[in-house]
């Protein structure tokens, strides 16, 4: 019982860790998008070692166990999701911007220009950062792993043979996972070659988003000041438009919206005095 308590008191700041990078990461990516930028991030995920994993691989790598917070670096684990190869080293630019602010890079592992052998592809960055405890603030190692979306589906499937095979997979499925992380790698790069429409279509889209939910908010707000014959009419003149893929519509609508809101306003006001 011991053990395990003293195994859950060791992975307390690793928690901890994991889930204020997401939080770090995951507000990145929205400040991106309240910008009406394309974010070079996807989405963001982490996770803490298992008791079990941590104590397979010291024994694999032959790690004292008293050692285990200096000597092993993906207790705590961060995964980047991007969409291309090039968000990536974005990625890795502002990385590198924060260190020594709050948290430290150590050093870099570039395994999208230089793989493994199985075909394996990801940028890790292992990095220094300071928890704030009960105790005291205490500095941990964490990862983090930036890839695309073929690179994770490709690294998903060969850790899940690894687990399987218990890391000897039979060489007529490697010969396949190697295909199959060059056919990942063509399909980035295909990607690559069209992302710049992507990324037009992906930004049209959030900013067609945008402008209707505010459209929609405002509307709202003028039924519960009362208004309700100019909230009916902007509402059927939104309903008319709302399958349109023309922007200068929907914020022509929005603008005279808000151009109506102080009138409504200043009228209440006058009302009171």
């Amino acid at each position: 019982m011991n053990a395990i308590r003293d195994w859950k008191t060791l992975l307390i700041p690793y928690e901890q860790a994991v889930e204020e990078l997401k939080v770090k990461f995951k507000a990145i990516r929205n400040q991106y998008r309240e910008l009406n930028e394309y974010s070079p991030i996807e989405f963001v995920m982490g996770r803490v070692k298992k008791i079990s994993s941590v104590i397979e691989k010291a024994e694999r790598r032959s790690i004292p166990m008293e050692h285990l917070e200096e000597q092993m670096e993906d207790i705590a684990g961060i995964r980047i999701m991007c969409q291309f190869i090039d968000d990536i080293y974005e990625v890795v630019h502002l990385i590198r911007e924060r260190s020594g602010k709050d948290f430290s890079v150590l050093y870099e592992k570039d395994y999208i220009r230089n793989p493994k052998e199985s075909g394996y592809k990801s940028y890790h960055i292992i990095i220094k950062y300071p928890v704030q405890t009960a105790l005291g603030t205490k500095e941990i190692l964490a990862e983090l792993q930036i890839r695309t979306l073929a690179m994770n589906f490709w690294a998903t499937i060969e850790h899940s043979l690894n687990y399987k095979y218990k890391s000897h997979i039979p060489e007529d499925i490697i010969e396949r996972l190697k295909n199959s992380a060059l056919a990942a790698t063509r399909l980035d790069e295909e990607m690559m070659e069209i992302s710049r429409e992507i990324i037009n279509a992906q930004l049209m889209f959030e900013e067609k988003s945008n402008t209707i939910r505010e459209i929609i908010t405002n509307i709202q707000l003028l039924f519960t000041q009362g208004k309700e014959i100019e909230a009916l009419d902007f509402q059927q003149r939104f309903d008319n438009i709302k399958n349109n893929d023309n922007m200068f519509e929907f914020e022509l609508l929005l603008t005279e919206i808000k151009m109506s809101m102080p009138r409504y306003n200043h009228f209440e006001k006058g009302k009171l005095i």
